[in-house]
């Protein structure tokens, strides 16, 4: 499936130190998630759906209490 990214408004975290290594995310439509690159923004993105995006954001915070 291709997802139309022309239209999608790019942002970091609020948490981002802004320095270039970060990742930049996008709320899609169709209940899609874009992530991509901030270092190459016309590079490539990967697409989610809500779903997998949910059960990323889930593992990624359980992770990190476990680290601090």
């Amino acid at each position: 499936m291709t997802i139309d990214l022309s239209e999608a408004q790019w942002f970091k975290s609020s948490r981002s130190s802004g320095k270039e290594e970060c990742v930049e995310i996008a709320w899609l439509t169709g209940g899609h998630v874009g992530v991509r690159d901030s270092k190459n923004p016309n590079g490539p993105a990967l697409t989610f759906t809500l779903s997998e995006w949910d059960a990323f954001t889930a593992v990624v915070k359980l992770a990190r209490r476990r680290d601090q």
